[in-house]
C-alpha cells in the first residue's frame, strides 16, 4: 500500500485542523480504501465532529478500512513535520495517473491533439509551490544595488515614453489590456509592440483569434518596409525599384523577431497555455510575451448561456493566471462598447470596456488608443494618444506617437510635449 499516502492519512488522523488546509482531494488519492477513509474523514468535519481513533472507531464500515488495527497502523505513519512533502509526492503520483488514463483514453476515443492537450494543461495547473518567504524574496535582491541588472527584465514597448512610464515596458507576471473601437488601430499597436518586443530579444507569442496569419503577416511586412498596404494587393506591379530592391532587407528584419503567429479561431486559454509551453521548450533560451486579438473571442471552459460577464471573469482571471504561472508579460486586445458613440467627449474610460468589472479588477495596465481624426474627418495626421487609464506599479496619463494609417506604422512623436501633473495624475499635452 502507499507510504506516502498512509503517512497523509496519519498526519489528518494526529492532527485534524489538516483536513480543513489540505490541497488534496480524496479522488487524489490511489487506494480505494483510503480515498473512502478521506471522504468519511469529511463528512464528520462537516457534522462537528472529531476524526481521532475513538470517533473513527465508530464508524458503520470499520472493517472496510482494515479495523482499527489499520488505522493505528495509519497513525504510526504520521509525520506533521513532513505533511507538505507528502502532498507534493501524493499530488505528484496522481498528475502522473490522470496523464496516462487521459492518454489511453485519448488513444481510444481518438481524440483531436487540441483536446488532449487542453485535458493535459488542465492537470499540469494543479500545484503546490507557489509560496515564497518574505526573506527568500529579500535575499533574492540583496546584492541587487551592487550587480548589473538583468537584460530583458522587461519587454520594450518601442516608445520611450510608454516605457518610462510603465517601469520600462511590458512586466514579467502582469496583464496589458490594449481597448479602443474598431478600427482605431488595436491590432497595429500590438504588431507594433510585437516586433519591437522580438527585437529586443523576447519571443512574441501571437494568438489571433480574428486575423489570418496571411494578414497578419502582410501587415508586419508593410509595416516594417512603410510600405502602404494597398501595395501588399499586387506586389509585382505596384512596388517601384526601390521598394524591391529593400524587400529581403525587411524580410531579414521581420524574421529576426522570431514572432509566432496562431490564428485558430475560438482558441481557449488551456490551448494559449498549451501552445505557449511547448514554444518554450522549442525556445529555452529565450522569455516569452503574449499577444492576444482579442479579449472576447477567446473560448471560455464552461457554457454560460449567454451570461457575457460570467464568461469574460472567467477569462480575465484566468489570463492573470497564466501571466503569473509563465511569469510572462501577458498583452490581450478588447473592444469599447458602443455607450463611447453617444458621449460629445468621445475619449474612452474604464466603463467603456465590455462587461468591464471584471478586467479593470485583474489588468494591471490598462491602455486606451484615441485619435481626434477617428470622429472628426476635417482633422488629418492627429497623433494617436495611448491613454494609460490604470497602471498598477505606475503613474496614469497620455503618450502621443505618430501612426501612418496606410502602412500601420507607429513611431515616436515628432510633436514636443509637456508633461504636468494635477491632483497626483500624470498629464500630456501637445504644444
Amino acid at each position: 500500500m502507499n507510504i506516502a499516502e498512509k503517512a497523509y492519512l496519519g498526519s489528518l488522523i494526529k492532527a485534524e485542523y489538516l483536513l480543513k488546509d489540505t490541497v488534496i482531494q480524496p479522488n487524489q488519492l490511489e487506494s480505494v480504501r483510503h480515498q473512502e477513509l478521506m471522504r468519511k474523514m469529511l463528512e464528520l468535519t462537516r457534522a462537528g465532529k472529531n476524526i481521532d481513533l475513538i470517533s473513527l472507531a465508530t464508524l458503520l464500515d470499520l472493517e472496510f478500512f482494515g479495523g482499527m488495527s489499520y488505522l493505528s497502523e495509519l497513525l504510526s505513519y504520521a509525520d506533521l513535520d513532513k505533511f507538505e512533502n507528502t502532498e507534493e509526492l501524493i499530488l505528484s503520483a496522481w498528475k502522473e495517473r490522470e496523464k496516462r488514463n487521459i492518454l489511453t483514453v485519448a488513444a481510444v476515443s481518438d481524440w483531436e491533439i487540441s483536446r488532449i492537450t487542453t485535458e493535459l494543461d488542465k492537470i499540469n495547473q494543479c500545484k503546490m509551490k507557489d509560496h515564497t518567504s518574505l526573506t527568500e524574496a529579500l535575499a533574492d535582491i540583496y546584492e541587487a544595488p551592487w550587480e548589473d541588472s538583468i537584460v530583458l527584465n522587461t519587454a520594450t514597448t518601442g516608445i520611450q515614453e510608454l516605457d518610462v512610464m510603465t517601469g520600462g515596458g511590458f512586466q514579467n507576471g502582469e496583464v496589458t489590456i490594449v481597448a479602443a473601437r474598431p478600427s482605431m488601430g488595436k491590432s497595429d499597436i500590438m504588431l507594433h509592440f510585437a516586433k519591437m518586443s522580438g527585437w529586443a530579444g523576447f519571443l512574441p507569442l501571437l494568438f489571433s483569434l480574428e486575423m489570418p496569419e496571411k494578414l497578419i503577416t502582410s501587415r508586419l511586412v508593410a509595416s516594417a518596409g512603410n510600405l502602404n498596404r494597398r501595395k501588399m494587393r499586387d506586389l509585382k506591379r505596384m512596388l517601384n525599384q526601390d521598394q524591391k530592391n529593400s524587400w529581403f532587407d525587411v524580410l531579414g528584419q521581420l524574421a529576426e523577431t522570431n514572432i509566432q503567429i496562431f490564428d485558430g479561431a475560438g482558441q481557449s486559454i488551456a490551448e494559449i497555455r498549451a501552445k505557449t509551453r511547448k514554444m518554450i521548450h522549442q525556445f529555452p533560451s529565450k522569455k516569452p510575451i503574449i499577444f492576444i486579438d482579442y479579449l472576447t473571442l477567446i473560448s471560455s471552459s464552461q457554457v454560460y448561456r449567454g451570461n457575457s460577464h460570467q464568461q469574460v471573469t472567467e477569462i480575465s482571471k484566468s489570463l492573470k493566471t497564466m501571466a503569473k504561472d509563465f511569469n510572462c508579460p501577458v498583452i490581450c486586445l478588447a473592444q469599447l462598447n458602443r455607450s463611447v458613440e453617444s458621449r460629445e467627449v468621445k475619449k474612452p474610460m474604464m466603463s467603456d470596456i465590455r462587461e468591464s468589472g471584471s478586467v479593470e479588477q485583474d489588468a494591471d495596465v490598462i491602455l486606451f488608443l484615441y485619435r481626434e481624426s477617428y470622429y472628426d474627418k476635417k482633422i488629418k495626421n492627429s497623433p494617436l494618444e495611448i491613454i494609460i487609464s490604470k497602471n498598477r506599479n505606475g503613474p496614469v496619463g497620455s503618450v502621443f506617437v505618430d501612426y501612418n494609417e496606410c502602412t500601420g506604422r507607429i513611431e515616436e512623436s515628432k510633436e514636443k510635449t509637456e508633461n504636468w501633473v494635477v491632483e497626483g495624475v500624470n498629464k500630456r499635452r501637445l504644444l
